[in-house]
């Protein structure tokens, strides 16, 4: 990454003025929109070699993009936009416990993702107090499609990750029904995570992005492969979620940092 375009861009989108005082929810909104059009790409993360931190706002997928916003966001309580700043937060935020020690050390699977950063004490998962139920899912989809992830071509990665597997599979998340989604919109906030639940075997989650209040209307924000860029959607997020019969319901978290409210 260029540390002279990265501090250019992200200095700009401070002293635009439109992120001073906002809310948690708003700010993430804000530095999402500031993300609009950008070009879509799958597999930046996965370099040849060991693993290593990637910083990229040229391009993103699903899960780039927030994680990307919500480091931005830890950013803005700080004023110090130096690439240094913003890699440690990045990192944090996408590896088990803060720490690169190897492939499996990212967080690939967003139940688990989202399991650590609220430890991290980043997010909150909000879905069973907005009337969730807990489901237990068989995940592995990583190590039963190895041919897909080129790092699980490496014995040791591929069984540190079949761990990582077998503990998610015993573990229990909390799902919002499809069908109870546009009951539910009402009560999800500005800025918050949606994540769609993958109605597939071995995985939990198929993709993800922010919730955006467009008018009356629950939108969503998000890094779009069908579109090829970061897309405001143009169904509601009811809406959105029927025209897909392989999302089975959302997972939604929210920033909860220590300066957030």
């Amino acid at each position: 990454m260029d540390s002279a375009k990265y501090h250019s861009e992200v200095k700009e989108i401070w002293q635009s003025g439109v992120l001073q005082d906002l809310f948690p929810g708003d700010l993430i909104v804000e530095l999402g929109r500031c993300f609009l059009k950008t070009p879509y790409r799958a597999g930046t993360l996965d370099t040849p070699g060991r693993e290593k931190l990637v910083m990229n706002l040229n391009q993103f997928d699903c899960t780039t993009l927030v994680e990307t916003v919500l480091a931005l966001a830890i950013h803005s309580d700080e004023g110090d936009l130096s690439p240094s700043q913003f890699s440690k937060h990045l990192k944090l935020i996408r590896y088990r416990r803060g720490k690169i020690e190897g492939y499996a050390s990212r967080l690939h699977y967003f139940t688990d993702w989202l399991s650590d950063n609220q430890k991290k004490k980043i997010l909150t998962d909000v879905t069973s107090r907005l009337g969730g139920k807990p489901v237990r899912k068989k995940i592995n989809f990583m190590t039963t499609h190895r041919e897909l992830y080129p790092a699980l071509t490496n014995k040791t990665a591929y069984e540190k990750m079949h761990q990582v597997e077998k503990s998610l599979s015993r573990k229990t998340f909390d799902i919002i029904d499809r069908r109870q989604i546009g009951a539910t919109e009402k009560k999800i906030q500005n800025g918050d995570i949606i994540a769609f639940a993958a109605d597939e075997e071995g995985l939990d989650v198929l993709h993800v992005g922010f919730a955006v209040r467009h008018g009356k209307t629950l939108k969503l924000l998000h890094a779009s492969s069908k579109e090829g860029a970061v897309v405001l959607s143009r169904k509601s997020l009811a809406d959105y979620v029927k025209s897909n019969p392989k999302i089975s319901g959302i997972i939604v978290a929210r920033m909860s940092l220590a300066h957030s409210s």
